[in-house]
Formats: C-alpha cells, sequence, structure tokens
C-alpha cells in the first residue's frame, strides 16, 4: 500500500517515537481511548513486535546476553520485522477502517540505528524503499524529554533490556536525531514535549491529532 491507494481510506496510520522513557505506551492508550470515544476503530500495536515473528525477533534485539550485534545485522531484524508486521497488521487493519496506533516505526531505525549506531541514512534508505516503499505515518507524535528524566523512569520499572543498558551519548545522538527529522517533516512529525504532566502531554497530542485531522475528529 503507497501513500496514494491510502488517500482512499478514512483510516489513518499514526506512530509514537522518542527515546527510552518519555511515556510512548501511556499516551498511545490515551489516544485509542480518546479515538474510540469518537466511535473511530482503533488498533495498538508496536516495533519492533506486532506479530509473533516480530515479537520473536523483538526477544532477540533486546536480549541483554548478547553483546556483539553487528549494526546492520540489528538493522536487518528491524526491517524484517517490520516488514512482516506490515502485511500481517497494519495494512489489513486500515484496509479494515482500522486506525493504527504504532509504538515505533521506521523513524525509529534513522534515530537508534542511523544516529546511535552511524549506519548511513542513505543504506536505511535503500532497505525502507524496499520494505514499504513511499508509504508513510500520517502523523508521528515525537515525545521529546530530558533524557535524565526518561532514564530514571525507566530505571524504575525495574531490569533494562539491551537498548535501555546503552550509554548517555548514545542516547543524546539517537534524540539529536529525531529532532533533526522532525525538522526535515515538520508536517508530519509533531514534537510534544513530554516533560510535562501525563494530563498536559495527553491533550497535546489531541489537539495535534485534531489539528491534523479536522474532517474526522470533531
Amino acid at each position: 500500500m503507497d501513500n496514494d491507494t491510502k488517500e482512499m481510506f478514512q483510516s489513518k496510520f499514526i506512530t509514537f517515537e522518542g527515546t527510552e522513557g518519555v511515556g510512548k505506551s501511556t499516551q498511545i492508550q490515551h489516544l485509542e481511548k480518546y479515538l474510540k470515544s469518537k466511535k473511530i476503530k482503533t488498533l495498538i500495536t508496536r516495533e519492533p513486535g506486532g506479530t509473533v515473528i516480530g515479537e520473536r525477533i523483538r526477544e532477540l534485539l533486546l536480549d541483554t546476553n548478547i553483546s556483539q550485534f553487528d549494526a546492520i545485522t540489528e538493522l536487518l531484524l528491524m526491517f524484517a520485522a517490520r516488514a512482516q508486521h506490515l502485511e500481517e497488521v497494519i495494512y489489513p487493519a486500515l484496509h479494515n477502517n482500522t486506525w493504527v496506533l504504532c509504538d515505533r516505526f521506521t523513524d525509529a531505525s534513522y534515530a537508534y540505528q542511523g544516529g546511535g549506531r552511524g549506519v548511513p541514512f542513505s543504506q536505511i534508505k535503500v532497505i525502507e524503499n524496499a520494505v514499504h516503499g513511499n508509504f508513510t505515518p500520517d502523523l508521528t507524535i515525537l515525545l521529546s524529554c530530558k533524557l535524565n528524566t526518561g532514564m530514571k523512569r525507566v530505571k524504575s520499572r525495574g531490569l533494562k533490556d539491551r537498548f535501555e543498558n546503552e550509554q548517555q551519548e548514545f542516547f543524546e545522538r539517537v534524540q539529536q536525531t529525531y529532532l533533526q527529522l522532525a525538522k526535515q517533516h515538520p508536517n508530519r512529525i509533531n514534537v510534544i514535549d513530554a516533560n510535562k504532566s501525563v494530563k498536559q502531554v495527553t491533550s497535546a497530542i489531541r489537539k495535534a491529532v485534531k489539528k491534523r485531522f479536522p474532517d474526522l475528529i470533531a
């Protein structure tokens, strides 16, 4: 499904991005509740994951016992899970006029494997084109907060996964790349200040969604 085909449907594909501990999971649930109150069919999913194959790949990618992960291997696994996710979950849901709320998508590959690991964007773009061409989210919510605030939230959850165990410098590069992407795609990526209270962030996201889709959300 490309963006031209997607315009035939009222269903929308909304992604949530950000570094660790910004509150993506919480805010996705709040948005789902809000959309359902508007009688909009909604599906929450995540990356890597969302399918049986994707969840198996997720386990591998987050395994703290694996330390020698080549950056390209990591990137390819992310896109392998994404390809399955698109064909098995995302495309069918959109065809069924169901809005899809996804915890991370391809922007995360540019931020984590590109900015974080140093994989050239040109290489990521080649794989992106092979997996989903010009299909992109209708709206991306980029939650941004101070890195130390996010990591404190992660620490409070208990054991960290392989990514959460990365050093501060890694997350600084990831965050910088996310903000760079937001500047490159201002019409799609909406940066939300996640340093504020949950209620304030929820309100800001609702306003962003209503502004982006005024004809669909009264």
